[in-house]
């Protein structure tokens, strides 16, 4: 069974362990749950993910690592009880692997015109920000340690992104932090190819990266997206469309957005060119 696009994890610590451990994992799941499993999708290196059948109904096999990001992924998953989301059918929490609905025909949101793409991520917002009580991270923990890690990419990678980005994301995450509102399930992860086509329901969240958080918090990803158009125009027109259409304070969204797109802008081999573009178009908009 092929791994081969998880070996980015080689040289990490998570990921060392977690790559050589993970046959082993695969063997016991589909023993567990009586799997015949399909070959692993490629299409994402965060967890190992599969096609499944189980006494003849299609499922997914998921197998996190085991990062800070994905740690309730399940939790979200369980308390969203299908609504908005594909269902958590079980877990095995010790190897953070997952027996999901596998959705049909499992086309991302990338494929719909970007206004109409739009349109579904306003749609299921709201149903998705539910009650977050514990166990799901605080997004005050969070930005914290995001702050510390943005700041150490920046000076790993030679300081190549403007500092006035760097000031101005620090600035917003210990202005905005602590003055939320609401607390609700936030996901800082959700992007149209993380919502995908299905017969339950028209469409599926995928793949949460769970906080909890205030509702400005939860459209960072969208906002920033590039697979919905990577423009001035279109990063703006994102954030007024959800902050309009849902209710919610722009300013504090266009900074959140805008601090969390350059804290999520560097990768192995230094800044992410259109996080960086998308974060200076949000820092310098009226």
């Amino acid at each position: 069974m092929g791994y081969e696009h998880l070996e980015v994890w080689r040289g990490d610590p998570l990921g060392d362990p977690w790559i050589d451990e993970l046959p082993s994992i695969v063997d016991a799941c589909a023993g567990r749950w009586s799997l015949t499993l399909g070959e692993p999708w490629t299409n994402s290196v965060a967890s190992l993910t599969m096609p499944a059948e189980r006494d003849g109904e299609p499922v997914v096999l998921k197998i996190g690592i085991p990062d800070r990001e994905g740690e309730f992924e399940a939790e979200a998953l369980r308390r969203h009880h299908g609504d908005g989301a594909v269902r958590l059918l079980d877990e095995d929490p010790l190897h953070r692997a997952m027996l999901l609905e596998r959705s049909l025909p499992g086309t991302p949101l990338t494929h719909e015109e970007p206004e109409a793409a739009l349109d579904v991520v306003i749609g299921l917002l709201p149903r998705l920000w539910i009650p977050a009580p514990p166990p799901f991270r605080p997004l005050a923990d969070e930005v914290a340690d995001l702050t510390l890690e943005m700041r150490e990419h920046w000076q790993r990678t030679g300081r190549t992104v403007e500092r006035r980005l760097i000031d101005a994301a620090t600035e917003a995450f210990e202005t905005l932090a602590p003055t939320q509102g609401e607390q609700v399930l936030v996901n800082q992860d959700l992007h149209a190819d993380n919502v995908i086509a299905a017969e339950r329901e028209p469409w599926l969240l995928i793949d949460p990266k769970p906080l909890a958080g205030e509702r400005e918090f939860g459209v960072a990803s969208i906002v920033r997206g590039r697979e919905l158009g990577h423009s001035p125009e279109a990063v703006l027109r994102r954030l007024d469309r959800v902050t309009t259409e849902l209710g919610l304070d722009r300013e504090r969204a266009r900074l959140w957005s805008m601090a969390h797109t350059v804290s999520w802008g560097f990768d192995d081999e230094g800044p992410m060119r259109e996080h960086i573009e998308a974060a200076t178009w949000l820092l310098d908009a009226p």
